[in-house]
């Protein structure tokens, strides 16, 4: 082999060798939400604060609308070490951090200001760190408001509505449970296969927030909106502990400090989003109704007596979270 191909050979796999100090430095963070979403733009501003606050010397890199993979698929390569953080439904996670799964069932809280107590109380950050044995660490709580249905061909103005009609879900225990017991036919897809299903007609309907009812165009489908706000499910942004531990102290206190401005900053983003998001639906024809909150309420009730019978603590953890003032 020719000298000087030897000596630049040699070279590059020196340099090869060498830690790359700027992606060392930059941490990478996917999520499934279009670029409008208030969740997404949070955490835009959570990358600036981070880049400020380091003045430079760490980044957050985000690759949002699936780019890397599902919810279920980002929390696996952060496992892995191979993605850095992830944002994904409280519902998701109940896979991770069983105790999580109280947050699915249904008319759980009172109102917004009982709800963010609990996110921000003792209670809710038990809750975050349930999922730490498997490698994922919770920040923080994104708001995701209040669940309503949606659907195709007829209102859902009771539960009555529901029969015979096959709902998407996400993938969580509690939320099939909640859609049976309501007399629904719960289907879980992946949310970025929704919109076509719902034109194909695998499902007749869904179940979400606004702001993901109308950043989705799932309104170009489903033209009745039926709010019902029968639960009020969390975003939880997440950290690969494989990650985190690699990080210098300082390191974690600016991504700590700049998740929890990005919070209330997202708060405010929400409430003007869930506004917006219901004036534009309205706009594009659809048709939207306030039913009887409590007979899903009464429908629902079996739900938590069962939990009773089969778990005696996450049933105590309902208690807890009902009686927080």
């Amino acid at each position: 082999m020719n000298f000087r191909i030897v000596i630049i050979f040699s070279f590059l796999l020196l340099l090869s060798c060498q830690p790359d100090k700027r992606a060392a430095n930059t941490i990478k963070l996917a999520h499934g939400l279009g670029v409008t979403h208030p969740v997404h733009e949070a955490m835009v501003y959570m990358a600036d604060l981070v880049a400020k606050k380091s003045e430079g010397k760490l980044k957050l890199a985000i690759y949002p609308s699936g780019q890397l993979g599902s919810e279920q698929q980002c929390l696996e390569l952060l496992q892995i070490g191979s993605l850095g953080m992830t944002k994904v439904s409280g519902a998701v996670m109940e896979n991770f951090s069983p105790d999580l799964r109280v947050l699915g069932y249904p008319y759980l809280f009172r109102d917004d200001e009982h709800r963010f107590k609990v996110y921000d109380g003792p209670i809710g950050k038990k809750l975050l760190s349930g999922s730490e044995k498997y490698w994922l660490k919770g920040l923080t709580y994104f708001d995701a408001g209040n669940r309503s249905f949606y659907t195709k061909n007829t209102p859902i103005d009771a539960p009555e509505d529901l029969e015979g009609l096959k709902i998407r879900v996400m993938q969580s225990p509690t939320a099939i449970e909640m859609v049976k017991q309501f007399g629904g036919s719960p289907t879980p897809i992946s949310w970025g296969e929704l919109y076509t299903s719902l034109q194909q007609g695998v499902v007749d309907g869904a179940e979400n927030n606004l702001p993901s009812f109308y950043t989705s165009k799932h309104y170009e489908v489903c033209k009745y909106l039926s709010m019902d706000e029968h639960t009020s499910v969390p975003d939880i942004l997440v950290v690969s502990t494989i990650i985190w531990d690699k990080l210098n102290e300082s390191e974690k206190k600016w991504i700590t400090e700049a998740a929890t401005e990005a919070t209330e900053f997202q708060h405010k983003l929400w409430k003007k989003a869930e506004q917006e998001a219901l004036d534009e639906v309205k706009k594009a024809g659809v048709e939207v109704s306030y039913p009887d909150k409590s007979l899903f309420e009464e429908k629902s009730e079996s739900m938590f007596e069962a939990l009773k019978e089969k778990d005696e603590h996450l049933y105590e953890l309902t208690k807890q979270i009902k009686s927080v003032k």
